[in-house]
């Protein structure tokens, strides 16, 4: 079927994390709502009426992944990426978080260390720091507006850490975000070989959040990190959902996968008690996942050009600022260092000059200072109007 991707839909007192929240978040009401990464779109079609004809059913009571959805996930892994998984190797979680969070705690001790590579995704940091476990940074390298990982910087840090005594805490594992949110890139295979390469010789696990696996611009490809070589594979911790592609954050579901049996176990104990994902979610996770292929291809499409729209008006009417590369994802990544405010002077005037409701590029950390987050997976006509407002108000400063 055909998708209207352009429909205005009022997502007001929907209970909205990110349109019913204003006043609380940004201090005022009539700001234009650019930021959760969650889509202004409705859901595909399939996943609706298959919410729908489970709700027919009265009773709503305990629930267990079925077999069928386990066979989803499978199958879509080996024709989307030739990666060939067993259905043991899947875990359900509520959510990517909630599922990092177990991880971190399954596989490391309090005052272990855990590699991040700012800006990222800044959930990473309360999962680490919120379990009593510490933050290692190694930033990405920005060069000419693309972003790439700092190879060079990785080995230094664990060759400095192997040095120390052992009381020293050690690196235990590294969180990925592939793509990575919220610069855009989609890891090359090449990258994540080389990436993967040191975190084996250090005996470092790998956490690799591939929520965004499946939003990929034009002629980009993603490359499953665990897929690269079964010793890879025996070392990283998956993490994947339908939330993010087909706009079902609200239905609390998403998965792990862990090859190594022994890890597995593991991590199963240390989530014990936690939610496994709920009955809608499972339902709608398995519609999408087996019934949404055209929803994808024309939802890849318009996000492309909602891109291309972006970053053409702000080369040609903002020339100020600077849009990183977007490979992947729904997310752009600006740079405003040339209007010259510190992190809490640009957050003032994007919510209070430009009435923007955006992500500010500090809370991802280092490197992040002066960036803003914008979420492009909406109707162009609000596209439009956020660039229209942010043109106003740059032009009166």
């Amino acid at each position: 079927m055909q998708y209207n991707f352009d429909q205005l839909i009022d997502r007001r007192n929907t209970n909205s994390s990110k349109h019913d929240n204003n006043r609380v978040m940004f201090g005022r009401e009539d700001v234009l709502e650019l930021w959760v990464a969650d889509m202004d779109f409705p859901a595909p079609a399939p996943v609706v009426e298959a919410i729908k004809k489970r709700a027919e059913h009265p009773i709503y009571g305990y629930t267990f992944p079925p077999a069928s959805l386990y066979e989803a996930i499978v199958n879509r892994l080996d024709r989307l990426y030739g990666w060939k998984i067993k259905k043991e190797w899947i875990v359900f979680n509520a959510g990517v978080v909630n599922g990092l969070y177990s991880a971190v705690e399954a596989f490391t001790q309090r005052g272990d260390e855990l590699i991040v590579q700012p800006p990222v995704y800044y959930p990473f940091y309360g999962a680490i720091k919120n379990t009593g476990r510490q933050v290692i940074h190694n930033p990405l390298r920005e060069v000419d507006g693309r972003y790439e990982m700092d190879f060079e910087g990785l080995e230094k840090l664990f060759e400095v850490r192997t040095s120390f005594p052992v009381r020293t805490p050690r690196i235990r594992a590294l969180i990925l975000c592939s793509p990575h949110n919220p610069v855009g890139r989609v890891w090359t295979k090449e990258e994540l070989e080389r990436l993967a390469e040191i975190c084996v010789k250090n005996n470092c696990l790998i956490f690799s959040d591939e929520i965004h696996c499946e939003l990929l611009a034009p002629g980009a490809e993603h490359t499953v990190t665990a897929s690269l070589s079964s010793e890879i594979e025996q070392r990283t911790i998956t993490f994947m959902s339908a939330s993010k592609t087909f706009n079902i954050a609200g239905l609390a579901t998403s998965f792990v996968i862990i090859p190594n049996d022994e890890l597995r176990q593991r991590y199963i104990a240390a989530r014990a008690g936690h939610n496994s994902g709920n009955l809608f979610g499972f339902v709608a996770t398995e519609a999408a996942l087996t019934q949404c292929d055209d929803y994808l291809e024309q939802l890849r499409n318009y996000l492309h050009e909602n891109y291309k729209f972006f970053r053409e008006f702000i080369n040609t009417r903002l020339p100020q600022l600077r849009v990183a590369e977007m490979e992947g994802t729904y997310l752009a990544w600006v740079d405003m260092r040339q209007l010259g405010m510190d992190p809490l002077e640009l957050q003032d005037f994007i919510r209070n000059k430009a009435r923007l409701a955006l992500d500010d590029g500090y809370a991802f950390g280092p490197g992040g200072e002066g960036f803003q987050r914008f979420n492009l997976a909406c109707p162009r006509s609000i596209v439009e109007e956020a660039l229209l407002r942010l043109e106003k108000a740059i032009n009166e400063l």
